[in-house]
């Protein structure tokens, strides 16, 4: 490490810069800074900072998200800079999707000295605890002072508060830092004496923190051949170690794999394991669904998206076993679940299994015939489904392709439809608080500086976040909108509130009429209308190495909501013999 970068022009100057040179030794390497005046001894600190990529985003909102996507793809705590005031606020949904998916953040949100709150002065909000019980760790900062001892309380205070966001586990953290005047980086003599004293060795026993490596723990399969290894998404930094801990264990206890999209394991196929990918269509035919009850269901991560799974375990009462190293009840269905606190990679397997296979099979058949029905060749169909889109990117995406997929109606059909291989795309998304918000933000912070990424959304869920735009400037890499317009909400055709009009289409599909392409004209950005799904494969085969494009793809929304049941109809009969 070079010497550190310290700027001694005033008071305010110093801390800032020492917030900025301990986030560096502690392992930060971005952060997202959003303007304001409040905020300018940081903003100065962090943009100087050679080590410290500082990357200005506008929207408080959409930076929350942006600094979210790029601590997903790094897997480190990423900072988050604000001026006080109602800026702060803006951060919360992004504080709340963090906290809920085990994402590191560390918000530093600029505020007013104690003397300027609770008085009228403007742009002063009560900035104390703002984001409650959805950060691991809040201190409010000392208000700066040209004090040695008080700046080696901010080193030290900055480093917790840093390590608190990998440990005991991911997430976000709140730090306020009030600030008095001057703000900008005026010249005076209050810091230059301690020039001296802050050299090396006030940094040097810091350095990057890891995070926990978890307890150990060893399990027993019970010996039932009736078991279930259901997958959800999970963290993983090893796709490949964790496909072969799978493979242990689906080989030792000779169960079936269910299997989210959004597990490594539907990208990364455990060897000698059966994949199950057509769960939700075969578990709809109601005779089926008892035949396939297990004794015994062992969850990794969390429980997959499908619903139709989630209220065929709760029927079926069996003994559950989840894998997952977040603390807290990780059990929606609250059944008869042991929560082990561990990563998989170092969950310990005692006993053998039962050996017989032909629970297993009967799974494989069913899944089979209900896959053959939902992964049909449509392409001679006059109309564009929804579904074939996600098809046609699971078949032509380039190997390893980053892939931000959006709540909503995008993520079901990955589920439904996505096919098993061995083809290590990434899945990315926002399903700690299942939201819309913040969706373009989040994937363009999945794609800076990595390689070629996609984003598959609804138009809804791009239009609440079309201030992520603004981002695209600042993008050093490349990403692809697959954007499906169906004017309006598809997954509410789904529910049971889709019989009832009024007042359903206007207040739940909610359709609008946006020209995207005048939209994307706005801000500067690439878009293509979509004619075709040969059209679309030829655009996504190959990504770009570089900028921000909108491949427009227009279907019908009721009609595709039709499709999709007489497509779960005839999948769930495929599955029965019927």
């Amino acid at each position: 490490m070079s010497q550190p970068t310290l700027d001694f022009r005033n008071t305010n100057t110093l801390w800032g810069s020492v917030v900025a040179e301990t986030l560096v030794r502690c392992g930060v390497r971005q952060a997202v800074v959003s303007p304001g005046s409040r905020s300018t001894p940081l903003t100065i600190a962090f943009a100087r900072h050679p080590e410290l990529e500082a990357i200005p985003v506008l929207d408080e909102r959409s930076a929350g998200f942006f600094a979210l996507g790029l601590a997903r793809q790094s897997r480190r705590p990423v900072a988050l800079v604000c001026t006080s005031g109602t800026a702060a606020a803006n951060y919360l949904p992004a504080v709340i999707e963090a906290h809920e998916s085990g994402v590191p953040l560390l918000v530093i949100t600029a505020d007013r000295p104690p003397e300027l709150r609770a008085c009228a002065a403007g742009q002063a909000i009560d900035q104390q605890k703002l984001y409650g019980g959805y950060v691991s760790f809040f201190h409010e900062l000392a208000v700066p002072e040209p004090n040695l001892r008080l700046l080696a309380y901010l080193r030290q205070t900055i480093a917790q508060a840093c390590a608190q966001t990998l440990r005991p586990e991911p997430g976000p953290v709140h730090l306020n830092a009030p600030f008095r005047d001057p703000l900008a980086p005026v010249e005076n003599e209050s810091a230059k004496p301690l020039a001296a004293a802050l050299d090396e060795t006030f940094f040097a026993h810091l350095g990057p923190v890891a995070p926990v490596s978890g307890a150990h723990f060893a399990w027993v399969p019970p010996v039932t051949a009736r078991g279930l290894i259901i997958a959800g998404d999970d963290t993983c930094t090893d796709p490949a170690a964790y496909a072969a801990k799978v493979g242990q264990i689906a080989a030792r206890t000779g169960w079936p794999v269910l299997a989210d999209a959004l597990s490594v394991l539907r990208h990364h196929q455990p060897k000698g394991a059966v994949v199950i990918t057509a769960y939700d269509a075969l578990l709809r035919n109601r005779a089926l669904a008892r035949e396939l009850a297990p004794r015994a269901v062992l969850v990794l991560g969390n429980w997959p998206t499908s619903k139709v799974v989630r209220q065929w375990l709760e029927s079926v009462e069996a003994d559950v076993v989840l894998v997952s190293p977040r603390s807290g009840n990780r059990d929606a269905l609250h059944g008869r679940t042991r929560h082990l606190p561990v990563a998989l990679e170092t969950l310990a397997l005692e006993g053998s299994g039962s050996g017989d296979t032909g629970y297993r099979e009967l799974w494989h058949r069913a899944d089979q015939a209900a896959a053959a029905v939902l992964r049909a060749d449509r392409a001679g169909a006059p109309e564009i489904f929804e579904g074939d889109v996600t098809l046609t990117l699971a078949r032509v995406l380039p190997d390893r392709t980053p892939l931000f997929v959006a709540s909503s109606m995008p993520v079901r059909d990955v589920e439904y439809l996505w096919p098993a291989d061995n083809r290590g795309r990434v899945f990315h998304f926002n399903r700690g608080a299942n939201g819309i918000d913040g969706t373009l933000s989040t994937a363009l912070g999945v794609a800076h500086r990595n390689q070629p990424a996609v984003l598959l959304t609804g138009d809804l869920a791009l239009l609440h976040d079309t201030n992520g735009f603004l981002i695209a400037p600042k993008l050093a890499g490349s990403l692809t909108i697959v954007l499906i317009n169906n004017r309006g909400g598809g997954i509410f055709g789904h529910l049971p509130v889709a019989q009832f009009e009024p007042p359903f289409e206007e207040f739940f599909a909610t359709p609008q009429a946006v020209d995207f392409s005048r939209l994307c004209a706005a801000y500067g950005v690439e878009h293509v209308k979509i004619g075709s799904l040969a059209q679309l494969a030829e655009r996504v085969a190959e990504l770009p190495a570089q900028g921000l494009r909108v491949l427009e793809v227009c279907t019908d929304r009721k009609r595709d909501v039709q499709t999709r049941k007489q497509l779960f109809a005839a999948a769930a009969a495929a599955a029965g013999g019927g």
